[in-house]
């Protein structure tokens, strides 16, 4: 049996455009492919269908397990550039284990 794949789900209202795409995006990049993490996929228009919120971009990245997810979150190096997100939008992650197939 194959280990069930982790998964790293943002929503994001990105307030600072510049300092997001040039500090944070700039530097997230290269640990996301150290942690071999996937993008599945983003929207800068999402709909929400329910819950009353709104949401301006939303991304999904696939990892190989939930624990890949876990150490590329609570590395060294992400949490060393976790501030830039921090300072340029306001955001909620999830981390979570898929289902079998």
């Amino acid at each position: 049996m194959t280990a069930k794949k982790g998964y790293l789900f943002a929503e994001l209202d990105v307030v600072d455009a510049a300092h997001f795409h040039n500090e944070y995006m700039a530097r997230v990049h290269p640990v996301l492919d150290e942690y071999g993490a996937i993008f599945l996929a983003g929207s800068d228009a999402p709909v929400v269908k329910e819950g009353g919120r709104e949401v301006k971009r939303v991304v999904l990245l696939e990892f190989s397990s939930l624990q890949r997810a876990e150490e590329f979150y609570h590395s060294d190096r992400y949490q060393a550039i976790i501030g830039y997100r921090f300072k340029s939008a306001r955001s909620h992650l999830y981390i979570f284990e898929g289902t079998d197939a």
